[in-house]
């Protein structure tokens, strides 16, 4: 579904982002990215959003409908004067009002849809940006850090509804995200990334059915694992 060949981001001031990432993605797959502060996590989603276009390498995305990239961010995003179904129909003007009920019933929302922002709490309100970016059916969902500002009850409320998303739409998911445990709970693989600039340190399957039990000792193994890596001082050959 994705395909990342050889990437490196650098800016105008001479740092680098990110440098000779290269890695693949299927389809119906959820891969998360963790890595410590600076290692040029968001800014290769933004890469691959097509929101920054000035990288090297190529990327690679397959055919798949008129919108190969959907976006979720940190905050929802949302404009104050629309209301929550305008928010969702936002850059998707061909979308018939038949179906953004269909996309607030998925999210919990169908009783809402004539709210506006300043009338909805935190998860509500990332549940509408949700619902925003799957409307246009995008093949691959990109979320940075899309929980991280919610309090852990709706954290993990939005986590669950996010794979009942997947299960139904087969969706190919990748979230940036600080937290390992949302990581372990959410993913199939996980790319640690390392480095000023960032680079592919290492890639961790996640072998455990979905739902996942949050307290399993798997995933406690997995969480030592990871941070192990990330707080060691391995460099690249």
């Amino acid at each position: 579904m994705l395909e990342v060949k050889e990437a490196s981001r650098t800016f105008n001031n001479g740092l680098a982002g990110f440098k000779n990432l290269s890695f693949s993605i299927q389809e119906g797959e959820t891969v998360g990215i963790l890595g410590t502060s600076g290692c040029g996590k968001s800014t290769l989603l933004r890469v691959l959003s097509g929101l920054d276009k000035d990288f090297e390498g190529e990327i690679k995305i397959a055919e798949a409908g008129e919108q190969p990239i959907g976006m979720i961010f940190q905050e929802p995003r949302l404009m104050p004067w629309l209301s929550v179904k305008d928010n969702i129909l936002f850059g998707n003007k061909d979308v018939k009002n038949v179906e953004v009920r269909d996309y607030l019933d998925l999210v919990g929302l169908s009783d809402f849809g004539d709210y506006y922002p300043k009338d909805l709490s935190g998860g509500m309100a990332q549940r509408t940006a949700i619902a925003r970016a799957l409307i246009g059916q995008p093949a691959v969902l990109l979320l940075d850090e899309p929980f991280s500002a919610l309090d852990a009850f709706t954290k993990m409320q939005l986590q669950d509804l996010l794979l009942e998303i997947q299960k139904k739409q087969l969706s190919t998911m990748v979230v940036v995200t600080h937290d390992i445990d949302e990581a372990l709970y959410l993913c199939d693989r996980i790319f640690i990334l390392s480095g000023q600039p960032g680079y592919l340190q290492a890639e961790l399957t996640v072998e455990a059915a979905k739902p996942r039990n949050r307290g399993s000792a798997l995933l406690a193994e997995k969480k030592s694992e990871i941070l192990n890596l990330l707080q060691s001082k391995k460099v690249v050959e």
